[in-house]
């Protein structure tokens, strides 16, 4: 419901006619549909942002990003603290579920931290992009660039003003400045709270080492596959050095998270990157990030239970710890969610957009893990089918686990057991 709200009161400001440049406009189900993008934090858009909307338009576009990236609750919780009105235990309850959280101690402290961080790296980003680009434009603008691009890119939304990125493909300072600010975003708060408290505590959480360690090897390994398979595509990286190929693969992998802040032309890609990207972009970010997907810690528990199949172990463990069986249940069922949306709207949009299978399984990845990433489809969608990608990011920002959670029934206890049953494998 907070979502809902949150976009239709940015279609409604997105509406207004001084939204727009002057002699530029879009219909209500564009609107409809960058504000959804805007609010999910994805980036897939139907028009050129920095062309189409006026300055009030593009504030409008960085709250929306601003607040779907940190999370609705996070966003009506701070302002209930600025009000000085006391978080009661249900809201406590209702923000540990929306921050990941396994109970509720310090939830409200960790609110506090999400906000800081979130504006500190913020801010941080906008000053590094502005000294980049004051050679460039005047010092104004180079700020208000600097700000746009470092929310955005932080809040793995993929908007930008300057139409696209492809310009940066071998500046290094951009790179890196903006990897940082991908890499902060996408493996979530609660892991930036464990390495600022890490000096005092001197303890990582499993949680964090999971993520750390995955989305690191995801990262580099996503880099390398894209390194070969565009080593010679000569509308991609071929005109490159090794160097510059480098970089552009390792950015592209690092965006794979959930950024869609592409410095290639994604249509120019080799069929075999689309369809790896798709993989990468399936697994996503990290629990209580601005990133979507199924989740790295979803993935390694997954990994981890093949592991522990093959070898013949009882169970399933990470970093010498068991993992409980109720936590792989979850893990399924988050897999099996997120599958059946994404293959149901990819046979829908299959049947509807007369495209190939691969461009509509990209750009329907790409929606619901609130990448952006773009195959060059969105564009090109009839008006059902930009209603399918919008339920899709809607669907993507929320998560699998809260759309399980929001379907399944009340629980009840069962005073019986059924006598085992015997199948057949294989």
């Amino acid at each position: 419901m907070g979502f809902a709200l949150l976009i239709a009161a940015g279609t409604v400001l997105l509406s207004l006619p001084f939204a727009y440049e002057e002699g530029r406009s879009l219909s209500f189900q564009d609107t409809l549909f960058t504000a959804t993008s805007a609010a999910s934090v994805t980036g897939l858009v139907v028009a050129d942002t920095g062309q189409t909307f006026s300055y009030f338009g593009e504030i409008v576009l960085l709250a929306l990003i601003q607040a779907g990236g940190i999370g609705f609750m996070t966003m009506t919780t701070l302002f209930a603290l600025m009000i000085g009105k006391k978080i009661s235990f249900r809201d406590r309850l209702v923000l540990k579920e929306s921050m990941n959280q396994l109970s509720t101690e310090g939830i409200v402290r960790l609110i506090r931290k999400v906000i800081l961080y979130s504006l500190v790296i913020e801010a941080v980003g906008t000053v590094l992009f502005a000294v980049h680009w004051m050679a460039d434009m005047p010092v104004g603008q180079a700020l208000y660039h600097g700000l746009f691009h470092a929310v955005s890119i932080f809040n793995n939304s993929g908007f930008d003003l300057i139409g696209g990125l492809t310009p940066y493909v071998s500046d290094v300072y951009f790179n890196a400045v903006s990897f940082a600010l991908i890499f902060l975003g996408s493996v979530g708060f609660i892991v930036l709270a464990d390495l600022i408290d890490y000096p005092k505590t001197r303890i990582i959480s499993l949680h964090s080492k999971v993520v750390l360690l995955f989305s690191g090897t995801l990262i580099v390994a996503g880099a390398v596959v894209i390194f070969l398979f565009e080593f010679t595509n000569p509308l991609s990286t071929g005109h490159l050095n090794t160097a510059e190929k480098a970089l552009a693969s390792l950015f592209q992998s690092t965006s794979l998270r959930s950024s869609g802040t592409s410095t290639l032309d994604i249509e120019s890609l080799r069929q075999a990157t689309h369809f790896f990207m798709v993989i990468m972009m399936f697994i996503g970010a990290s629990p209580g990030s601005t990133g979507g997907g199924i989740k790295v810690t979803t993935f390694a528990i997954m990994l981890a239970a093949f592991v522990t199949m093959v070898r013949g172990k009882q169970d399933v463990d990470l970093f010498r710890r068991r993992i409980s069986q109720s936590l792989v249940y979850k893990a399924i069922t988050v897999m099996f969610v997120a599958l059946f949306i994404v293959v149901s709207a990819t046979i829908v949009l299959s049947f509807t957009e007369n495209q190939p299978f691969l461009t509509v399984l990209y750009e329907t990845t790409s929606a619901f893990g609130t990448v952006g990433f773009s195959a060059g489809l969105t564009q090109e969608l009839t008006g059902f089918g930009k209603t399918v990608i919008m339920l899709l990011m809607f669907a993507g920002r929320l998560g699998p686990f809260t759309i399980a959670l929001a379907l399944q029934s009340k629980a009840k206890k069962e005073h019986y057991r059924y006598p085992e049953g015997k199948i057949i494998l294989g």
